[in-house]
C-alpha cells in the first residue's frame, strides 16, 4: 500500500493537482456569484446546514437525449483517521450510486467516498441542490458521517471507548472557541476512563517487565473511586516510555482537572481543554505504539523460531 503525497495537490481548496474545472459557454446572465464555490470546495469545507452557490453544480451527458447530472467530482481531498493514514488523504467517489439527474427541479442525493490510501474510512454526504441558471446552483449538505468538524486520532477514539460521542462534542467545542464547555467534556472523559486508561499503562508496565510493586501500585490505583487518589498512588509508577518530557501523563492531566470550571474566563478554559486532549491523545499514541511494537516483535520471533524447527 503506497501512501499518497500531500504535496501533489493545488493550492487552491477543492482542487485536485492537475484537474481543472469543467468549462461551459454561458451568458452573462448565468454567471455565477462572485462566492460560488466548486463542488469540491463544498465537500471539503462546508458544514451541514449552510447554503452556498455551486458553480458549474450539473453537467450534461453525452448521448441522445442529453440528460443534465450533477457533477459529483470523482475525488476529494479529507483527513483520515485510520491508523494506516492518520492525515489527508484523497477519497475517491463510489461508483456504486452515480451521481442523480438534475433538471428543473431540486434533488436529495447521497455520496459516498472511500481513502483511496488505505480503502477502509468512508465518507457518506446527504445534499440538497437545485440549479438557479443553466450551468450554476445552489447546495446545502443535509448531514455527512462522520460527523463535520476537527478529526480526532482512532488510537485515542479507542482509548475512551463508549465516551467516543463525548470526546467529539468536546472537539466540536474545543474548534468553536467554546472553553468552559470543552473543558467539562475533557474532564467528564478523563475521569470516566480512568480503569481503561490505567489498564492501557498496566499493560505497558507489564511489556516492559516492570517490577511487581508497581504493577500492585497500579492494580491498587485501579480500585480507586476517586480519580486524584489513583494519581497520586501512581505519581511516580509510570513507564519511563510513557512519561512526557518526563513528566507522568496522569499527574499532567490531573493538575489540569484540579482548576475550577468557573473560576477563569473562558479562553483559559479552552487553553486547558486543548492541553488535556493533546496529552490524552499523546497517552494514547505511546501505548498504542508500544504495544504494537511488542506484538509485532513476538510475531516475529514466532516466525524466526518455527522456521528453525
Amino acid at each position: 500500500m503506497i501512501e499518497e503525497n500531500a504535496e501533489q495537490r493545488s493550492d487552491e481548496p477543492g482542487v485536485e493537482a492537475g484537474e481543472q474545472d469543467i468549462t461551459t459557454e454561458s451568458d452573462s446572465s448565468e454567471t455565477p456569484p462572485d462566492d460560488a464555490i466548486t463542488w469540491r470546495a463544498f465537500l471539503e469545507t462546508t458544514p451541514p446546514g449552510v447554503t452556498l452557490a455551486i458553480r458549474e453544480i450539473r453537467v450534461q451527458q453525452p448521448g441522445r437525449f442529453r440528460s443534465w447530472k450533477v457533477y459529483a467530482p470523482d475525488s476529494i481531498f479529507l483527513y483520515c483517521g485510520s491508523d494506516h493514514c492518520t492525515g489527508m488523504r484523497f477519497f475517491t467517489r463510489s461508483s456504486y450510486r452515480p451521481p442523480p439527474e438534475l433538471e428543473n427541479d431540486p434533488v436529495d442525493f447521497l455520496l459516498t467516498y472511500k481513502c483511496r490510501n488505505c480503502e477502509i474510512t468512508e465518507k457518506r454526504f446527504a445534499v440538497h441542490a437545485w440549479t438557479e441558471e443553466l450551468y450554476w446552483g445552489r447546495a446545502v449538505k443535509i448531514g455527512e458521517y462522520p460527523p463535520f468538524g476537527p478529526q480526532i486520532p482512532a488510537r485515542l477514539q479507542r482509548l475512551v471507548q463508549q465516551d467516543r460521542d463525548l470526546l467529539m462534542k468536546g472537539r466540536r467545542a474545543e474548534s468553536q472557541g467554546l472553553g468552559v464547555g470543552a473543558f467539562a467534556y475533557y474532564r467528564r472523559i478523563v475521569e470516566d476512563n480512568k480503569d481503561r486508561v490505567i489498564d492501557e499503562i498496566r499493560r505497558v508496565a507489564e511489556k516492559s517487565k516492570a517490577p511487581p510493586e508497581l504493577l500492585q501500585r497500579l492494580e491498587r490505583a485501579r480500585n480507586m473511586v476517586q480519580f486524584s487518589a489513583a494519581v497520586e498512588e501512581i505519581k511516580d509508577g509510570v513507564p519511563e516510555a510513557l512519561l512526557i518530557e518526563g513528566h507522568n501523563p496522569l499527574t499532567i492531566l490531573h493538575q489540569a482537572l484540579s482548576q475550577e470550571l468557573h473560576a477563569g474566563t473562558d479562553q483559559e478554559c479552552l487553553e486547558l481543554a486543548t492541553s488535556i486532549r493533546v496529552v490524552l491523545t499523546a497517552l494514547a499514541d505511546r501505548t498504542s505504539r508500544i504495544l504494537k511494537d511488542e506484538a509485532e516483535l513476538n510475531q516475529a520471533l514466532k516466525r524466526i523460531l518455527h522456521r528453525d524447527k
